[in-house]
């Protein structure tokens, strides 16, 4: 079957194809998916092999996490100003300089360091994919690709649970980022020859008042929560969240006075981005946490090895990845409101069902339990990002893209701090960070108390989940104040939901 050309606007990115730009898209989405399930799986040989405290070696996830959060929405914006292929292409040249020099760390602070700088190249890449798709692909049919785009993030999540557990059991956990350098390169290599940038350069400035208080301000919430995991509340650790606290507050303050803000507060006015935005989040605080819960529960009490642990999760990835393109093509028919709130509520279901696992349950309802995982993740994703870029005026494509992701990840990076934060109620913090990390496994009454726990951070997760699906479902009231005739964006054509 031969795919249409594109047809070019004026104001977008032009391919051959939409077909090759989506598989140069989904492959950036792929390499940063594979890097987040791959290195949880090598932790505890980076922990070994470079003797970092076990306290600190979380960082080497979080840290990356953080630097995507704060930069999302400032890269998207330089996709804005210098074009948004030429930002995504040297996401993936960053991204492959910070993976070579990941696999050659030598101690604590240089795995960490370069893991920033990988960091930076992903959030090229993942905050400039949105707005590439959507100057590809007219709004009618920016579902289906992005449905298409979920696929890359769960063979990404698969290939790194695989591939990980391979490489770090039989070579060095150092090819864990050796194996993104051809990945990469092939990915440049694409890029380069599908991709061109047509776009009229919007004239911007980078928010650096903006990004230094949030990014100190989450670093200090976040240090603080992360080291309440291996140690007492004390005077230093209520600095740190104080502090941070009061950063995040002043961050607010400063976007309000900005005449270019990190966050564009104005898209708030949109009647469909904030929940949107906000259900992002919320799923995000409530989903990723879940993928450590079930490994600690695999490693801890029931005595699996990581590979072990994480193989039992694929089946989940593999099945999102079916669901993706068809859940995209029902938001591009009927709104993504409706695909986009059912997929939450499905979520809800799958957390119910880990909530109720015990030391005897059979693990095929683990395997179960992923699978109605990523259904109901594979109806939000595309429908959520759809909805996004419906609402946004096609000048400010690249900063609504990442304010999509800072929200996410905003989610993401709190929802692994709290996993681990409450998971460690009922037993010793720092064995609670041994089991994460896999270095330790649980028996007997030990192992019953800390399955009490992690029921208790899966409800948790329940109610963050509801919080995003009501979020969601708000938007059925913006859609039909829409259809009945009022403007959406105020800057742009009116959104249909």
């Amino acid at each position: 079957m031969t795919t249409a050309p594109v047809r070019p606007s004026p104001s977008g990115v032009g391919a051959t194809r939409p077909g090759l730009g989506i598989v140069v898209v989904m492959i950036g989405v792929l390499i940063t998916a594979v890097d987040t399930t791959i290195v949880v799986l090598a932790l505890p040989e980076i922990e070994h092999g470079l003797h970092v405290a076990l306290d600190s070696v979380v960082w080497v996830v979080i840290g990356y996490l953080l630097v995507i959060t704060l930069l999302a929405t400032q890269v998207g914006r330089l996709g804005d100003m210098y074009g948004r292929v030429r930002m995504y292409e040297a996401g993936f040249v960053i991204f492959i300089v910070g993976s070579a020099l990941c696999a050659l760390a030598w101690d604590e602070a240089s795995i960490v360091g370069f893991r920033v700088l990988q960091g930076i190249g992903g959030a090229l890449v993942t905050a400039n994919s949105g707005a590439v798709i959507a100057d590809l692909f007219p709004r009618e049919q920016r579902g289906k690709a992005y449905g298409y785009n979920g696929i890359g993030f769960s063979l990404g999540a698969v290939l790194g649970i695989l591939l990980g557990g391979a490489i770090v059991t039989y070579v060095s956990w150092r090819w864990i980022f050796w194996i993104n350098v051809p990945i990469g390169l092939v990915g440049v290599g694409l890029a380069m020859r599908v991709l061109h940038d047509r776009s009229e350069r919007q004239r911007r400035r980078l928010d650096l008042w903006g990004m230094a208080t949030l990014g100190l301000g989450l670093f200090g919430v976040l240090w603080a929560v992360t080291k309440l995991a291996t140690v007492p509340l004390d005077a230093t650790l209520t600095g740190y969240l104080v502090g941070g606290l009061v950063l995040i507050v002043a961050f607010v303050w400063i976007e309000r006075k900005q005449a270019e803000p990190m966050l564009d507060l104005s898209l708030f006015r949109v009647p469909t981005m904030t929940p949107s935005l906000l259900a992002s989040l919320f799923q995000g605080l409530a989903n990723f946490a879940v993928l450590f819960l079930v490994i600690m529960y695999l490693q801890g009490p029931r005595g699996l090895t990581p590979i072990h642990a994480s193989v039992l999760l694929v089946p989940g990835y593999l099945v999102g990845a079916t669901v993706g393109p068809f859940a995209g093509r029902l938001a591009d028919r009927f709104g993504p409101v409706l695909p986009a709130t059912v997929g939450l509520t499905v979520q809800v279901v799958a957390l119910f069902i880990y909530a109720h696992l015990s030391l005897t349950s059979g693990l095929w309802l683990v395997i179960v339990a992923s699978v109605v995982n990523g259904i109901g993740a594979s109806c939000f994703f595309p429908a959520n990002s759809s909805a996004v870029m419906k609402a946004s005026p096609p000048e400010a494509f690249g900063i609504s893209s990442g304010m999509l992701r800072t929200f996410a990840n905003i989610g993401m990076v709190f929802s692994f701090s709290m996993a681990i934060l409450i998971a460690s109620r009922s037993i010793s913090r720092r064995l609670a960070f041994a089991i994460f990390v896999g270095s330790e496994s649980l028996h007997g009454s030990l192992a019953r108390a800390f399955t009490d726990g992690l029921h208790s951070a899966f409800y948790a997760s329940m109610g963050l989940m509801v919080v995003a699906a009501l979020l969601s479902a708000t938007r059925v009231r913006s859609a039909s104040r829409t259809a009945m005739g009022r403007p959406a964006t105020g800057r742009g054509a009116p959104d249909r939901g």
